[in-house]
């Protein structure tokens, strides 16, 4: 099988999408997608890295992420796979005791890959938020992008905060 190549050298945004294990729905609980959304921003702390956007869907995520120096995606991204796995079966072991009883926890949380496009426009970056922010409409889980609180279509739409700095890439 042929390496898979990340294109994250040219100072390009990248979308990334990354997904539970067996397209289960982990992220149906509010807890969950804080435990992604609190493990993002500190990997972008540590790396000072920009989030552009992103939707945290019941078993996968999007986002648009922005590295100054390149190669930086690749440990970002593990970190942050990492870090919210550990703190997702922390959570149903301790307080969402229901989803520890279905789940195996000795299976991973995420699939072990994630997929990245590298976005050299203002163009694409715009058509990746478009499409992911209607991710959770296309999924029927609300009428409008705005409706859903996981998602960072209400500050663009609303100007409204929505747990991760957006900043353009530069």
């Amino acid at each position: 099988m042929p390496k898979r190549v990340i294109y994250d050298q040219e100072s390009h945004a990248q979308f990334v999408t990354f997904s539970c294990y067996r397209r289960r729905r982990l992220l149906d609980d509010d807890q969950s997608k804080r435990c992604v959304l609190g493990a993002l921003n500190a990997q972008l702390r540590r790396l000072m890295g920009k989030c552009v956007g992103f939707v945290v869907m019941p078993d996968h995520v999007h986002a648009i992420l922005w590295f100054a120096k390149p190669g930086e995606l690749s440990e970002a991204m593990k970190q942050w796979k990492r870090t919210s796995g550990i703190r997702i079966k922390e959570l149903f072991a301790k307080t969402l005791t229901n989803y520890g009883q279905v789940t195996d926890q000795a299976e991973p949380t995420w699939q072990a890959k994630y997929h990245t496009f590298n976005l050299y426009s203002r163009q694409k970056i715009e058509e990746k938020l478009s499409y992911m922010h209607l991710n959770p409409v296309r999924a029927g889980l609300v009428a409008q992008a705005t409706d859903w609180r996981w998602s960072s279509a209400r500050w663009y739409e609303e100007h409204r905060t929505v747990g991760v700095p957006i900043t353009w890439p530069e």
